[in-house]
Formats: structure tokens, sequence, C-alpha cells
């Protein structure tokens, strides 16, 4: 994962995945609350009590079983498709369907690795411009990482802020 920032234009929270090979990037569009738990996670920030997929995780360590990798490997009509890789206790690999913005947030969490299919990135990844001064704006704009207090800003600012 590259970058986690709010959208100028429709203000919503976008999750940058970025190739390792290339300069290409993957953006994915995602919900306020899953993005407010990948910010959370990125910048270290622990509550008392556990946010979702924090909970998750330690389901996951309680019953012995480790998130082998999260695979976002399918677009559906604008959407975004992905399988998580649980490995049991008992060591058999179980596919579970969830979202990326979930998947993405419980890898970050889990320290497992984020992959996209071939397909899905040859079909929606982004290039950066050709032009050396696009291309360091765009440069700039991915590396642009959010800060938590933006992000609470922005939920303050839709009357969605609180505990």
């Amino acid at each position: 994962m590259k970058a986690l920032f709010i959208d100028p234009v429709n203000r919503t929270p976008v999750v940058v995945l970025k190739d390792m090979h290339s300069s290409k990037i993957v953006p994915i569009w995602i919900g306020e609350t899953e993005a407010f738990s990948i910010a959370t996670e990125l910048q270290g920030q622990k509550f008392a009590r556990p946010l979702s997929h924090d909970l998750m995780k330690s389901i996951m360590e309680a019953v012995g079983a480790k998130l082998e990798k999260v695979v976002i490997n399918d677009l559906r009509d604008n959407v975004y498709i992905a399988t998580v890789y649980i490995k049991t206790a008992a060591g058999e690999i179980r596919e579970l369907d969830a979202r990326p913005s979930d998947s993405i947030a419980l890898a970050l969490r889990m320290h497992s690795p984020i992959y996209i299919a071939d397909h899905v990135f040859d079909k929606s990844a982004i290039e950066p411009p050709e032009d050396e001064e696009e291309k360091e704006k765009f440069t700039e704009f991915v590396d642009k990482e959010l800060r938590l207090s933006e992000f609470r800003r922005y939920i303050d600012d839709k009357g969605q802020g609180g505990s």
C-alpha cells in the first residue's frame, strides 16, 4: 500500500496501491470506516477498545490462524473483489471473499502481503504522465499520505465525528 487520502473531487477516501516493479498505481475508493481503520493502523494509534479489524486480528491469533495474503482478484462493474487467504491452526488454507478495504485493513495489522491479480492490475492501473513536470506532480500526489488529524477533521465536517 502506498497512500491513503481524501479524493478532493468527491471527498471520498482512496487507498493507493503501488506496483513494486513499475511506477503504476491502482486507486481504490473505500468507505470512511475502513479508511479510518487503515489510517489509525498506519499511524500506530491504539484505542482502549479494539476496532473491528483489531478484533478480527485478535480472533485469528486466538485460534492460531494466520493471514497468508490478500489478493484483489477481480473487478466487476467498477467494484473490486478481494480474497483473503487464511492458514488455519491445522495448516489448511481457507479462501474467504472480502472487500478490498477490509482486507487491506486486516493485512496491515497482520503484516501480510497485498497482491493484485495481473488482469485486474492491467485493467485499472494508472501510469504516471510522460511530461517531467506533470510526472513530478503525479509522484508528489501519490506520495502524499493521509494525516489522521486531517481525516478526523473530514469526518467531523461531515457530522460523523465522535467516539
